[in-house]
């Protein structure tokens, strides 16, 4: 009889959880239905309009956007996380390094070169005085099995100055593959900067492709080239930055004491003979002159503790910052991303209110907004830096960027929703956002954007990317861009809610089976 009541009892105890999990699952299509479109809209009326200035980091519109998040949380009962002057605080400041330029000129022999005239700077660069550099030739600046420009020259502590593209036979094919596929070179210019430094080289100078003329491309991001450049406090150094230079084709014939006929006869050649043209040429004086400011953001962080696993994180991540005000006009980033951080408001009401009424998560939901994104990921980046929440109990961050419209690949087809990362570092995340999908969305889930190779890069560009240089598994809910991306015309009128919402809902399905379920899911896997 012993024995019968302690199998009873043990049958019992494994038994309850399953049951509990079986109804908390059964629950999520209540909870999940209270994200609703008009709700989304309702939020995104406040947080995209012309009062908050474009929410520029650092700026009153920002503050303004952050002080009505930290409402909504304190209205949906989320825990503040963090602490101010003593006080409770939903609010992670940070301090920040605004950059603007001073004087910034390129004399090459007796000429000065103009900023934003003759060329443009991509990144920092610091150089407060005025000094002389030996530049060099570097071709194309490709180094592969077939083909290197690096084979007879030394570039270290000197500027290199670059070929845009690859090189190419008469019949158009690639030196590089041998073959009409172009290589990876012929397009990914961070490449060849990337490799330039790893020679040594101080400073990279590419010629601007004749695609877009430097004119053209100033013209078109004037706003952006002279904004300015935001740095965490706590990563600013005085070193001069790995920032690259893009010359005009007249200024890059100047450095090299040619004429534009004699560049162009330079790279037939090097197509003839299939061999580099690379060589040291003359000095060169640069004057990058930085003016500095310290300015505070804040990330907004909201908890719903969870319950026998509460020490478990489960992390839902948008970037509330846009871009500001740029040549007068305001930049309301409806979609950039207003939609993500409307999305993850009704996410965290959806989940408080399952805590209210004893559904609770059984890990931890933490819903965090950050800032500094537009600027490089910075609020991101400061988090996983100071984790307010230890981060190796952190089990996934689901990170939303862009979900309010239909890009060209989709017209017609609108349930859809570009996943990256979700395969990255967890098999078993990839796994449940599929069936999460399966039994309750059913949108077209499109790994485009997932394929390491494709040039947009999309994995490292959002907030995910910080959680996952940590080893936290992650997935990218996206829906592409579009011809009003950072534009002054991404505007609430334009943004499809119902498309939010079916969204907005996946991602709380896939959070509500990672929080509930009872393993955590495990890192095992390490894609690029």
């Amino acid at each position: 009889m012993k024995k019968i009541i302690i199998l009873t009892t043990f049958f019992m105890s494994i038994m309850k959880p399953v049951a509990a999990q079986k109804s908390n699952t059964d629950k999520s299509v209540e909870y999940a239905n209270t994200i609703t479109a008009t709700d989304l809209a309702k939020h995104l009326k406040i947080l995209a309009s012309d009062s908050l200035q474009g929410r520029e980091t650092g700026e009153q519109g920002q503050k303004m956007a952050a002080d009505y998040i930290a409402e909504q949380f304190f209205n949906d009962h989320l825990k503040p996380v963090m602490k101010h002057d003593g006080e409770d605080s939903y609010f992670q400041h940070f301090d920040l390094v605004r950059k603007s330029w001073g004087e910034v000129y390129i004399e090459t022999g007796t000429k000065r070169r103009e900023f934003l005239k003759d060329f443009y700077l991509l990144g920092a660069l610091s150089i407060p005085q005025e000094k002389n550099v030996e530049v060099v030739f570097g071709g194309y600046g490709i180094e592969s099995e077939k083909y290197s420009d690096y084979k007879n020259i030394n570039v270290t502590n000197k500027a290199v100055l670059i070929l845009s593209g690859e090189p190419k036979s008469k019949k158009g094919k690639s030196l590089v593959t041998d073959s009409d596929k172009p290589s990876e070179w012929a397009s990914d210019w961070r490449k060849k900067v990337t490799l330039a430094r790893q020679k040594g080289a101080a400073y990279v100078l590419v010629i601007q492709p004749d695609e877009m003329k430097v004119g053209t491309f100033i013209a078109n991001y004037r706003g952006y080239l002279t904004n300015p450049r935001l740095i965490l406090k706590y990563k600013d150094t005085p070193t001069q930055g790995d920032g690259t230079i893009f010359v005009s084709k007249e200024m890059a014939v100047e450095i090299l004491g040619v004429s534009e006929k004699a560049l162009a006869k330079w790279q037939r050649k090097i197509a003839r003979k299939k061999t580099p043209k690379s060589f040291a040429i003359a000095n060169v004086a640069l004057k990058f002159e930085n003016k500095e400011q310290i300015v505070q953001s804040e990330n907004v962080l909201g908890l719903v503790e969870g319950t026998d696993k509460k020490d478990e994180i489960v992390i839902v991540t948008a970037h509330y910052d846009h871009v500001g005000i740029i040549n007068g006009e305001i930049h309301n980033g409806a979609d950039d991303d207003g939609s993500g951080t409307v999305a993850v408001l009704e996410i965290a009401q959806a989940f408080a209110e399952a805590k209210r009424n004893g559904d609770g998560p059984r890990r931890s939901m933490l819903f965090m907004t950050v800032a500094g994104e537009e600027k490089g990921l910075l609020g991101s980046e400061y988090y996983t830096d100071h984790a307010a929440l230890p981060l190796q109990n952190t089990v996934c961050d689901l990170n939303i960027d862009m979900i309010g419209r239909i890009d060209e690949a989709h017209t017609g087809n609108p349930d859809y929703v570009y996943l990256i990362g979700s395969d990255k570092l967890s098999s078993k995340l990839h796994a449940i956002s599929e069936e999460m999908n399966q039994k309750y969305s059913k949108l077209a889930l499109d790994y485009k954007y997932n394929d390491p190779s494709d040039p947009n890069r999309f994995y490292y560009r959002s907030d995910h990317y910080n959680f996952a240089r940590y080893k936290v598994p992650v997935i990218f809910y996206f829906n592409g861009t579009h011809e009003d991306y950072h534009r002054p015309t991404d505007d609430i009128e334009k943004i499809n809610f119902a498309k939010i919402e079916k969204i907005a809902r996946l991602v709380f399905h896939t959070a509500w089976e990672v929080a509930n379920r009872e393993e955590r899911i495990k890192v095992d896997s390490n894609k690029k």
